[in-house]
């Protein structure tokens, strides 16, 4: 199925329940499963109304006097009453009837929001549940002139909100592709979050899971085949686009990425472990969605993204439909993140045994991947393949996540391990890449609270599977299993979230720097994102002294230079380049900064061909610009 082919102006969902007029509503469902249909209206006294079944299985009927915030469900083989594949709410949560919504009825404020280009993304990502004490969409705005203003972001990036089981999850586990999460607020909470992102110029991402679906509460494959036993992935079963019948999964898929970006507006979407979406037909479901998004965004007159999760390190996934690739965006770069633990906390073991120090660290800020065809220990095989062709800026790079947080034993942060002289040189690198940068909540400012795994699953059998997953999962870390704190505990939760009231001297010292460095990011042309194949800049790594610098050009000859020190004593670096005269604009050092004021790096730095030293304090960090 070419998705390419199929129209996108006035693209409306057509699945569902959709108002046709004031008092009756379409309801349409894909259930080849099932010999009869009927759909079932709560709060009214009438009996479940029979369905129409074409060719492809599709069920449908239109029904008078029903209404919008009506509650209904679907009866299969007038046996089962299930909610509907594509419920747009479910107010009573995972097993209770879905709502009728309609799509036109939220009053949008942003008709001449645009986005922006993908190398203007700093993004910040959050968890709902956790960013505020209650924990909705709507809490979070009060919060966005704080993270436009005093962090200095321009995206924010919501951890997956399709409805869940309880209200305590990541997010990973949810049944309802096409309905934001009832405890957060539900679709009009989502609106609003977007709609004053858009008026205060942030740009929202949504984390959408397209290679499984949660264990509870998951009715779909009683509908029709959207799983197939083919394939297994780490979190339940694969879903079906490449075998029988796959056509209208794949396009209830590529269906549910056209939903968020036309009726919710969202900016751009990070598809969740896309190594996990098993596809071997001729045209991968990834490159459907993205030339679907594409085509629907330029119709909307937006610029819409969409990035990929991928342990891969395939470019396949970001080169261009031209060379035989899928056409994403971007992807999230792994190799970033774990050469740079390895360096920071000399930790060796499950993928980070992969990982040798500064010079992988340098490899990946300057080409993308470490390991490009090259044979990982970890994997015990070669992996990869060669990201030197790509631009800079098709790479989202991060020291944390909300994955390489909570998936350590306790979830425990880089500021509870590290001298906070070091989160300095860690933000200057992620900051100041030729990447997109990422910043995980609280990281702004070194939140200390952990960031644990959570869920509140109703079935305690299903409960305990993932309390015994949770513990062979991390046995390759040699972490201790009665650390790991029992997922499903409300403290667990509660334990996780933000606690950015009051913050501490050394915290707003980090958060001035955070704000600085993202400042000089913006109005330094040689800082920004790369969005060019040419590479425009050179990394070295000082491996003896434990230093790198990122020596970065532009076209219009302005240029810079990164000092990033994670010496944990003082030393001292020979340079011979880049040869110039080049003035100190930021020092890690500084007393606004946290520091003590006491600077060894000079103001001026004047790099011969006979050679300059550079005396470093541990962790000293440095930005540099041409005089």
């Amino acid at each position: 199925m070419d998705m390419t082919n199929i129209p996108q102006q006035g693209w409306s969902l057509a699945i569902g329940a959709t108002p046709t007029s004031s008092d009756a509503v379409k309801f349409r469902v894909w259930a080849p499963f099932a010999e009869s249909v009927a759909v079932k209206l709560f709060d009214q006294d009438r009996v479940a109304v029979p369905m129409q079944r074409d060719a492809a299985g599709y069920f449908e009927t239109v029904v008078s006097g029903a209404l919008p915030r009506a509650r209904y469900q679907y009866v299969l083989n007038g046996i089962k009453a299930r909610p509907d594949p594509a419920s747009r709410f479910q107010s009573d949560g995972v097993h209770g009837p879905s709502v009728v919504v309609d799509p036109t009825a939220f009053q949008w404020t942003d008709r001449g929001w645009q986005g922006m280009p993908l190398d203007e993304w700093i993004i910040y990502e959050l968890h709902v549940g956790t960013f505020t004490k209650d924990g909705t969409f709507d809490a979070i705005i009060p919060h966005l002139s704080y993270l436009r203003d005093t962090v200095g972001i321009t995206a924010i990036e919501l951890m997956p909100v399709a409805e869940f089981p309880g209200r305590r999850n990541w997010g990973y586990d949810g049944v309802y592709p096409f309905a934001p999460q009832s405890s957060y607020g539900g679709p009009d909470g989502m609106k609003r979050l977007i709609d004053a992102c858009h008026a205060a110029g942030l740009l929202v991402i949504l984390d959408v899971v397209y290679n499984h679906l949660g264990p509870e509460g998951n009715y779909l494959g009683e509908f029709g085949p959207y799983f197939t036993d083919r394939y297994r992935t780490p979190w339940g079963s694969a879903i079906n686009y490449d075998g029988p019948d796959s056509d209208e999964v794949r396009r209830y898929v590529v269906d549910n990425a056209l939903y968020w970006v036309t009726e919710y507006h969202i900016d751009g979407l990070r598809l969740d472990a896309v190594h996990g979406i098993y596809d071997f037909s001729a045209q991968h479901v990834l490159k459907d969605i993205a030339s679907a998004v594409h085509t629907q965004a330029q119709l909307l007159g937006r610029q819409v993204i969409v990035i990929a999760e991928s342990d891969l390190n395939d470019t396949r996934v970001i080169d261009p439909p031209s060379v035989g690739g899928y056409g994403l965006d971007g992807q999230w770069n792994d190799d970033f993140h774990h050469a740079l633990r390895v360096v920071l906390t000399g930790e060796r073991k499950g993928y980070y045994e992969d990982f040798h120090g500064l010079t992988d660290l340098a490899t990946a800020v300057r080409d993308g991947f470490v390991y490009k065809a090259r044979y990982s220990a970890h994997r015990r095989r070669r992996h990869g393949n060669s990201s030197q062709h790509c631009r800079p800026s098709q790479f989202v790079v991060f020291s944390q996540n909300h994955d390489q947080i909570g998936n350590r034993a306790v979830g425990d942060r880089l500021s509870t391990q590290l001298p906070w002289e070091a989160l300095k040189a860690i933000r200057a690198l992620v900051l100041l890449s030729p990447g997109i940068p990422l910043l995980f909540m609280g990281e702004e400012y070194g939140e200390t609270t952990p960031f644990q795994y959570f869920i509140e699953h109703g079935d305690p059998g299903l409960v305990e599977a993932v309390r015994q997953g949770r513990r062979r999962e991390f046995a390759p870390f040699g972490w201790n299993p009665e650390d790991i704190p029992d997922p499903q505990d409300s403290a667990t939760f509660e334990r996780s979230r933000l606690c950015r009231e009051d913050l501490n001297d050394r915290q707003a010292a980090l958060l001035r720097w955070t704000n600085a460095l993202i400042r000089l990011r913006k109005t330094e042309s040689s800082l920004g994102a790369e969005h060019s194949t040419t590479r425009s800049h050179r990394v070295w790594a000082f491996e003896d002294e434990q230093v790198l610098m990122i020596h970065r050009w532009t076209h219009d000859h302005a240029a810079s230079l990164v000092v990033c020190g994670f010496n944990k004593s003082p030393v001292t670096i020979q340079l011979v380049e880049p040869q110039g005269t080049w003035l100190r604009r930021l020092d890690s050092i500084d007393k606004e900064f946290g520091g003590n004021g006491q600077g060894i790096m000079p103001p001026h730095l004047v790099v011969s061909p006979q050679g300059t030293s550079i005396s470093m304090s541990p962790y000293g960090t440095a930005v540099f610009l041409t005089s």
